[in-house]
Protein backbone atom coordinates (compact mmCIF):
# COMPACT_ATOMS: atom_id res chain seq x y z
CA UNK A 1 0.00 0.00 0.00
CA UNK A 2 1.51 3.36 -0.54
CA UNK A 3 -0.90 5.08 1.55
CA UNK A 4 -1.73 3.74 5.15
CA UNK A 5 -2.52 5.20 8.57
CA UNK A 6 -0.92 5.11 11.94
CA UNK A 7 -2.96 2.50 13.04
CA UNK A 8 -2.02 0.33 10.22
CA UNK A 9 1.78 1.34 10.46
CA UNK A 10 1.94 0.72 14.09
CA UNK A 11 0.41 -3.06 13.69
CA UNK A 12 3.31 -3.38 11.50
CA UNK A 13 5.86 -2.35 13.16
CA UNK A 14 4.86 -4.51 15.79
CA UNK A 15 3.48 -7.56 14.07
CA UNK A 16 7.39 -7.32 11.87
CA UNK A 17 9.62 -6.87 15.30
CA UNK A 18 8.05 -10.20 16.72
CA UNK A 19 8.34 -12.12 13.81
CA UNK A 20 11.59 -11.27 14.08
CA UNK A 21 12.50 -11.38 17.86
CA UNK A 22 10.61 -14.33 19.72
CA UNK A 23 11.64 -12.04 22.70
CA UNK A 24 9.26 -9.23 21.62
CA UNK A 25 6.19 -9.17 23.83
CA UNK A 26 3.01 -7.49 23.54
CA UNK A 27 0.57 -6.51 26.65
CA UNK A 28 -2.23 -4.11 27.85
CA UNK A 29 -6.15 -3.27 28.79
CA UNK A 30 -7.70 -5.29 25.83
CA UNK A 31 -4.93 -5.76 23.27
CA UNK A 32 -5.61 -9.66 22.09
CA UNK A 33 -7.76 -10.23 19.65
CA UNK A 34 -10.44 -11.82 22.28
CA UNK A 35 -11.18 -8.27 22.97
CA UNK A 36 -10.76 -6.77 19.96
CA UNK A 37 -7.36 -6.12 19.15
CA UNK A 38 -6.86 -2.80 20.94
CA UNK A 39 -9.21 0.05 22.01
CA UNK A 40 -8.41 1.29 18.11
CA UNK A 41 -7.45 -2.17 17.16
CA UNK A 42 -3.77 -1.30 16.58
CA UNK A 43 -3.11 -4.60 17.78
CA UNK A 44 -5.54 -6.58 15.75
CA UNK A 45 -4.38 -9.72 14.39
CA UNK A 46 -1.21 -10.25 16.33
CA UNK A 47 -2.68 -12.63 19.01
CA UNK A 48 -3.99 -14.50 16.35
CA UNK A 49 -0.47 -14.70 14.94
CA UNK A 50 1.69 -15.10 17.56
CA UNK A 51 -0.38 -16.78 20.24
CA UNK A 52 -1.81 -15.48 23.53
CA UNK A 53 1.69 -16.06 25.73
CA UNK A 54 3.10 -13.44 23.32
CA UNK A 55 0.48 -10.89 23.21
CA UNK A 56 -1.70 -10.56 26.65
CA UNK A 57 -4.84 -8.82 27.62
CA UNK A 58 -4.55 -7.43 31.22
CA UNK A 59 -6.75 -6.29 33.85
CA UNK A 60 -7.45 -2.40 34.44
CA UNK A 61 -4.14 -2.11 36.25
CA UNK A 62 -1.63 0.45 35.06
CA UNK A 63 1.23 -0.46 37.72
CA UNK A 64 0.18 -4.49 37.25
CA UNK A 65 0.94 -3.66 33.34
CA UNK A 66 4.19 -2.18 33.82
CA UNK A 67 5.48 -4.37 37.04
CA UNK A 68 5.13 -7.28 34.40
CA UNK A 69 6.56 -5.78 31.51
CA UNK A 70 9.61 -4.49 33.83
CA UNK A 71 10.05 -7.95 35.35
CA UNK A 72 9.82 -9.19 31.66
CA UNK A 73 12.63 -7.12 30.60
CA UNK A 74 14.72 -7.70 33.07
CA UNK A 75 14.28 -11.24 32.11
CA UNK A 76 15.29 -10.47 28.88
CA UNK A 77 12.32 -10.06 26.93
CA UNK A 78 11.56 -7.15 24.87
CA UNK A 79 7.87 -6.36 26.25
CA UNK A 80 5.59 -3.29 24.41
CA UNK A 81 3.35 -2.47 27.36
CA UNK A 82 0.59 -0.09 26.65
CA UNK A 83 -0.83 2.17 28.54
CA UNK A 84 -4.65 3.51 27.20
CA UNK A 85 -4.12 7.14 27.68
CA UNK A 86 -0.60 9.13 28.78
CA UNK A 87 -3.35 10.24 31.56
CA UNK A 88 -3.25 6.85 33.10
CA UNK A 89 0.44 6.80 32.97
CA UNK A 90 0.27 8.86 35.97
CA UNK A 91 -1.12 5.94 37.65
CA UNK A 92 2.23 3.93 36.60
CA UNK A 93 4.73 6.55 37.27
CA UNK A 94 6.16 4.85 39.97
CA UNK A 95 6.95 2.07 37.96
CA UNK A 96 8.32 4.27 35.01
CA UNK A 97 10.19 6.80 36.50
CA UNK A 98 11.51 4.75 39.82
CA UNK A 99 12.14 1.48 38.00
CA UNK A 100 12.44 1.18 34.60
CA UNK A 101 13.98 4.41 34.30
CA UNK A 102 16.74 4.10 36.85
CA UNK A 103 17.49 0.53 37.06
CA UNK A 104 20.71 0.58 34.73
CA UNK A 105 21.78 3.58 36.55
CA UNK A 106 21.54 1.58 39.94
CA UNK A 107 22.51 -1.53 39.04
CA UNK A 108 26.18 0.48 37.85
CA UNK A 109 25.44 -0.56 34.23
CA UNK A 110 24.51 -4.01 35.12
CA UNK A 111 20.81 -4.11 34.48
CA UNK A 112 18.99 -2.80 31.14
CA UNK A 113 15.37 -2.48 30.65
CA UNK A 114 14.66 -3.35 27.36
CA UNK A 115 10.95 -2.08 27.44
CA UNK A 116 8.51 0.44 25.96
CA UNK A 117 5.52 2.08 26.71
CA UNK A 118 3.01 2.67 24.27
CA UNK A 119 0.37 5.37 24.70
CA UNK A 120 -1.97 7.86 23.05
CA UNK A 121 -3.25 10.95 23.86
CA UNK A 122 -4.28 14.70 22.59
CA UNK A 123 -7.31 16.79 22.28
CA UNK A 124 -9.91 17.44 19.73
CA UNK A 125 -12.14 14.91 19.98
CA UNK A 126 -13.73 16.33 23.29
CA UNK A 127 -11.93 13.28 25.64
CA UNK A 128 -12.08 15.95 28.57
CA UNK A 129 -9.52 16.81 31.10
CA UNK A 130 -8.55 13.38 32.21
CA UNK A 131 -7.51 11.98 29.04
CA UNK A 132 -6.36 14.52 26.65
CA UNK A 133 -2.96 15.78 28.12
CA UNK A 134 0.11 15.38 26.57
CA UNK A 135 2.90 14.86 29.46
CA UNK A 136 6.01 13.99 27.29
CA UNK A 137 8.09 17.19 29.48
CA UNK A 138 7.77 14.95 32.74
CA UNK A 139 9.15 11.83 30.84
CA UNK A 140 11.36 13.82 29.02
CA UNK A 141 12.31 15.15 32.43
CA UNK A 142 13.40 11.90 33.44
CA UNK A 143 17.22 10.38 33.20
CA UNK A 144 17.23 6.90 31.64
CA UNK A 145 13.83 7.50 29.75
CA UNK A 146 13.79 7.78 26.12
CA UNK A 147 10.18 9.73 24.62
CA UNK A 148 9.25 9.94 21.23
CA UNK A 149 6.63 11.71 19.06
CA UNK A 150 6.34 10.41 15.48
CA UNK A 151 4.24 12.83 12.98
CA UNK A 152 3.72 10.28 9.89
CA UNK A 153 3.36 6.90 9.40
CA UNK A 154 6.57 6.08 8.09
CA UNK A 155 8.31 7.68 11.64
CA UNK A 156 6.12 6.03 13.11
CA UNK A 157 7.07 2.55 12.12
CA UNK A 158 10.69 3.07 12.06
CA UNK A 159 10.44 4.71 15.35
CA UNK A 160 8.87 2.01 17.35
CA UNK A 161 11.04 -0.66 15.29
CA UNK A 162 13.97 1.81 17.09
CA UNK A 163 12.51 1.79 20.43
CA UNK A 164 11.87 -1.99 20.35
CA UNK A 165 15.78 -2.81 19.51
CA UNK A 166 16.83 -0.14 22.24
CA UNK A 167 18.65 -1.61 25.40
CA UNK A 168 16.43 1.24 27.29
CA UNK A 169 13.07 2.07 28.06
CA UNK A 170 11.06 4.07 25.71
CA UNK A 171 7.87 6.15 25.91
CA UNK A 172 6.07 5.88 22.04
CA UNK A 173 3.10 8.70 22.48
CA UNK A 174 0.76 8.33 19.73
CA UNK A 175 -1.41 11.11 18.65
CA UNK A 176 -4.66 10.18 19.15
CA UNK A 177 -7.23 12.25 17.07
CA UNK A 178 -4.72 11.70 14.00
CA UNK A 179 -4.24 7.81 14.21
CA UNK A 180 -6.41 7.17 11.31
CA UNK A 181 -4.78 10.06 9.18
CA UNK A 182 -3.05 8.34 5.84
CA UNK A 183 0.24 9.04 5.10
CA UNK A 184 3.46 7.71 2.85
CA UNK A 185 3.77 3.87 4.06
CA UNK A 186 6.69 2.72 5.41
CA UNK A 187 9.51 0.63 4.28
CA UNK A 188 9.76 -2.18 5.89
CA UNK A 189 12.37 -3.24 8.53
CA UNK A 190 13.40 0.41 8.13
CA UNK A 191 14.41 2.54 11.72
CA UNK A 192 14.53 6.10 12.25
CA UNK A 193 17.44 6.39 14.62
CA UNK A 194 16.35 8.18 18.08
CA UNK A 195 17.34 11.50 18.68
CA UNK A 196 17.33 12.49 14.92
CA UNK A 197 15.64 15.11 13.79
CA UNK A 198 14.35 15.55 10.09
CA UNK A 199 14.13 18.53 8.30
CA UNK A 200 10.60 18.99 6.79
CA UNK A 201 10.96 21.84 4.28
CA UNK A 202 14.44 24.06 3.99
CA UNK A 203 14.47 27.80 4.56
CA UNK A 204 16.44 31.02 5.45
CA UNK A 205 14.41 33.47 7.05
CA UNK A 206 12.96 31.56 10.30
CA UNK A 207 13.66 28.00 11.61
CA UNK A 208 10.43 26.50 13.32
CA UNK A 209 10.75 23.47 15.10
CA UNK A 210 8.23 20.96 17.09
CA UNK A 211 6.76 17.58 16.86
CA UNK A 212 3.69 15.53 16.44
CA UNK A 213 0.36 16.25 14.15
CA UNK A 214 1.47 20.05 14.67
CA UNK A 215 4.38 19.97 12.82
CA UNK A 216 3.34 18.45 9.96
CA UNK A 217 0.48 21.16 9.54
CA UNK A 218 3.25 23.92 10.24
CA UNK A 219 5.20 22.16 6.88
CA UNK A 220 1.79 22.87 4.76
CA UNK A 221 2.14 26.59 6.38
CA UNK A 222 5.38 26.62 4.96
CA UNK A 223 4.46 25.46 1.46
CA UNK A 224 1.89 28.48 1.32
CA UNK A 225 4.09 31.06 3.24
CA UNK A 226 6.22 30.44 0.78
CA UNK A 227 4.33 31.70 -2.29
CA UNK A 228 4.56 34.97 -0.61
CA UNK A 229 8.32 35.14 0.19
CA UNK A 230 8.69 33.83 3.41
CA UNK A 231 11.13 31.07 3.95
CA UNK A 232 10.65 28.64 6.61
CA UNK A 233 12.63 25.35 7.88
CA UNK A 234 10.99 23.28 9.36
CA UNK A 235 12.66 20.67 11.71
CA UNK A 236 10.40 17.58 13.33
CA UNK A 237 12.54 16.56 16.28
CA UNK A 238 10.31 13.42 16.24
CA UNK A 239 12.82 12.08 19.31
CA UNK A 240 12.01 14.82 22.00
CA UNK A 241 14.45 13.10 24.44
CA UNK A 242 17.07 13.08 23.32
CA UNK A 243 16.31 15.72 20.92
CA UNK A 244 18.72 16.62 17.74
CA UNK A 245 20.53 19.73 19.41
CA UNK A 246 22.94 19.94 16.72
CA UNK A 247 20.17 19.87 14.08
CA UNK A 248 18.41 22.70 16.20
CA UNK A 249 21.09 25.00 16.66
CA UNK A 250 22.41 24.33 12.72
CA UNK A 251 18.93 25.71 11.40
CA UNK A 252 19.02 28.50 13.87
CA UNK A 253 22.53 29.67 13.23
CA UNK A 254 21.31 29.47 9.24
CA UNK A 255 17.38 31.63 9.78
CA UNK A 256 18.66 33.59 12.88
CA UNK A 257 15.30 32.90 14.40
CA UNK A 258 13.29 30.45 15.47
CA UNK A 259 9.52 29.22 16.40
CA UNK A 260 8.91 26.05 18.74
CA UNK A 261 5.59 24.82 18.91
CA UNK A 262 3.94 21.52 21.04
CA UNK A 263 0.46 21.07 21.88
CA UNK A 264 1.74 20.11 25.12
CA UNK A 265 1.21 23.15 27.46
CA UNK A 266 3.39 26.35 26.73
CA UNK A 267 4.22 26.26 30.70
CA UNK A 268 7.41 24.33 31.64
CA UNK A 269 6.83 22.32 28.20
CA UNK A 270 9.57 20.94 25.85
CA UNK A 271 9.67 24.49 24.28
CA UNK A 272 11.09 25.94 26.91
CA UNK A 273 14.44 23.50 26.83
CA UNK A 274 14.52 24.00 23.05
CA UNK A 275 14.29 27.72 23.66
CA UNK A 276 16.89 27.92 26.61
CA UNK A 277 19.40 25.69 24.69
CA UNK A 278 19.34 28.43 21.50
CA UNK A 279 19.81 31.05 23.75
CA UNK A 280 22.18 29.67 25.61
CA UNK A 281 24.46 28.45 22.34
CA UNK A 282 23.52 30.38 19.37
CA UNK A 283 22.90 33.82 21.21
CA UNK A 284 24.77 35.50 18.29
CA UNK A 285 22.76 34.25 15.52
CA UNK A 286 19.65 35.58 16.68
CA UNK A 287 17.82 38.55 15.45
CA UNK A 288 15.07 38.62 17.81
CA UNK A 289 14.36 36.33 21.21
CA UNK A 290 12.81 32.42 20.66
CA UNK A 291 8.50 32.45 20.33
CA UNK A 292 7.04 29.52 22.14
CA UNK A 293 4.08 28.45 21.17
CA UNK A 294 1.58 25.41 23.13
CA UNK A 295 -1.91 24.91 24.39
CA UNK A 296 -3.08 26.86 27.28
CA UNK A 297 -2.43 26.70 31.22
CA UNK A 298 -5.58 24.95 31.99
CA UNK A 299 -6.78 21.48 31.46
CA UNK A 300 -7.98 20.26 28.32
CA UNK A 301 -11.91 21.35 28.08
CA UNK A 302 -14.44 18.81 27.10
CA UNK A 303 -16.37 21.81 25.01
CA UNK A 304 -15.83 21.44 21.76
CA UNK A 305 -15.41 25.35 20.99
CA UNK A 306 -13.21 25.61 24.27
CA UNK A 307 -10.90 22.62 23.31
CA UNK A 308 -10.11 24.27 20.36
CA UNK A 309 -9.95 27.74 22.12
CA UNK A 310 -6.85 25.80 24.33
CA UNK A 311 -4.96 24.37 21.64
CA UNK A 312 -2.13 26.12 19.79
CA UNK A 313 -3.24 27.22 16.61
CA UNK A 314 -1.61 27.47 12.69
CA UNK A 315 -2.81 31.30 13.30
CA UNK A 316 -0.24 32.20 16.61
CA UNK A 317 2.22 30.13 14.38
CA UNK A 318 1.68 32.41 11.27
CA UNK A 319 1.89 35.28 12.77
CA UNK A 320 5.30 34.80 14.94
CA UNK A 321 6.99 33.33 11.87
CA UNK A 322 5.68 36.75 9.95
CA UNK A 323 6.94 38.92 12.83
CA UNK A 324 9.91 37.50 13.13
CA UNK A 325 10.95 37.19 9.03
CA UNK A 326 10.41 40.98 9.54
CA UNK A 327 12.88 41.90 11.96
CA UNK A 328 16.12 42.65 10.44
CA UNK A 329 19.53 42.31 11.64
Amino acid sequence: MSQVTFVQSINQALHDAMEDDARVLVLGEDVGDAEGGGVVGITKGLSQAFGCERVKSTPISEQAIMGAAIGAALKGFRPVAEIMLMNFTTVASDMIVNHAAKLRFMSGGQTSVPLVVRTMTGAGVSNGGQHSDYLEAWYAHTAGLKVVLPSTPADAYGLMRACIDDPDPCIFVETLPALFNKGEAPVRGSRVPLGKAAVLREGRDVSVIGYGRIIQSVAQLADRLAGEGVSMEVIDLRTVSPFDKEAVLASVRKTGAAVVVHEAVREFGVGSEISSLIHEEAFAALRAPVRRIGAKFAPVPFSKPLETASLPSLDEVEAAVRELAAVTA
